[in-house]
C-alpha cells in the first residue's frame, strides 16, 4: 500500500504552521497508524530531514496520548478506537491522508502534532478526586453499592482524557470530559463528601481554561474512543444545578 500524507508542521507554539506533503509506500494493511508514522520518520531520518513530532505511550488504546486528527476526524475513521488502534486497512490504497493536531484554544500546539493538554490536568486537580483516611485497604464489600450505580460509575470512569471530544466539538467544549469525571464520582458513596464543591470547582476551571459551551451537537460522543455517552453531560448539569441550589439555601 502507498499513501500521500499531508502532515501539519509547526516548529513552535508561536510559529506559523503549514501542511507538508510526504509519500510513503510498502505499507501493509495490518500496520497501525503510528507504525506508518514511524516509517515516515525513518524515511525522513535517512533523508536528513526533520522528523514529525507526535506523541504516544502505551500503543494499546489505554492512555489516549496518541491523539491525532485524521482526515478531519479525531483518532481517525474507526469507532471506539484511539489513533494507535487505527489500522492502515481502514484507508484505500493510494489515497491521500490529512494529519493534524487536536485544535482548540485550550490545547495550544507545542510542535507539529503535539498539543498541550495540561488544561485537563488542572480541571482534574480542581475536583476529580475523593478524600479518605489512609490505612489498610478497606474490605471490598464494606460499602454496599447498587449494581446500577457501579455500572454507571464504571461507564463514566472509562474516560482516558484524550481530548477527542474537544477536538470534535464545534465549540471546543470539554463537557464530555468533565461530565465523565463528575458522573463517575457522583454515582458512588465515596464521592459524596466533595460532591457539591467538585462540580462547581471543575466547571469553574473548565471555563477559566476557555473551553467552549456544550450545544448538544453530539460529535463528542461520536469520536470518543471509549464511547462515553452524552448522558454524563446531563448528569453534570443536574449536579451543578443541585450544588448551586443547596449552596444558596445554606
Amino acid at each position: 500500500m502507498q499513501f500521500t500524507l499531508h502532515v501539519w508542521r509547526q516548529p513552535g507554539r508561536d510559529d506559523e504552521g503549514f501542511f507538508e506533503i510526504h509519500h510513503v509506500d510498502n505499507i501493509t494493511d495490518d500496520m497501525s497508524f503510528l507504525e506508518m508514522m514511524d516509517q515516515l520518520n525513518m524515511q525522513l531520518a535517512t533523508e536528513a530531514k526533520p522528523e514529525v513530532a507526535y506523541e504516544f505511550d502505551c500503543r494499546e488504546g489505554i492512555c489516549g496520548t496518541c491523539s491525532l486528527v485524521i482526515n478531519g476526524v479525531p483518532h481517525g475513521p474507526g469507532a471506539g478506537a484511539t489513533t494507535c488502534q487505527t489500522f492502515m486497512r481502514s484507508f484505500e490504497d493510494g489515497s491521500e491522508i490529512w494529519i493534524e493536531p487536536f485544535r482548540a484554544k485550550a490545547f495550544p500546539i507545542r510542535k507539529d502534532l503535539i498539543v498541550d493538554r495540561s488544561a485537563f490536568d488542572r480541571i482534574q486537580q480542581a475536583g476529580g478526586y475523593v478524600s479518605m483516611n489512609l490505612g489498610s485497604a478497606p474490605d471490598a464489600n464494606a460499602i454496599a453499592i447498587p449494581k446500577s450505580a457501579a455500572d454507571s460509575a464504571m461507564d463514566a470512569a472509562q474516560c482516558i482524557g484524550c481530548g477527542a471530544c474537544v477536538a470534535a466539538c464545534v465549540n471546543a467544549s470539554a463537557s464530555l470530559f468533565v461530565g465523565a469525571k463528575v458522573a463517575h464520582l457522583a454515582s458512588v458513596p465515596q464521592g459524596e463528601p466533595e460532591r457539591r464543591a467538585r462540580v462547581q470547582n471543575m466547571i469553574a476551571v473548565m471555563d477559566e481554561e476557555q473551553f467552549g459551551s456544550c450545544t448538544n451537537h453530539g460529535e463528542c460522543e461520536a469520536v470518543c474512543p471509549k464511547e462515553i455517552s452524552v448522558s454524563v453531560i446531563a448528569k453534570m448539569n443536574r449536579e451543578h444545578l443541585r450544588s448551586v441550589a443547596t449552596s444558596d439555601s445554606d
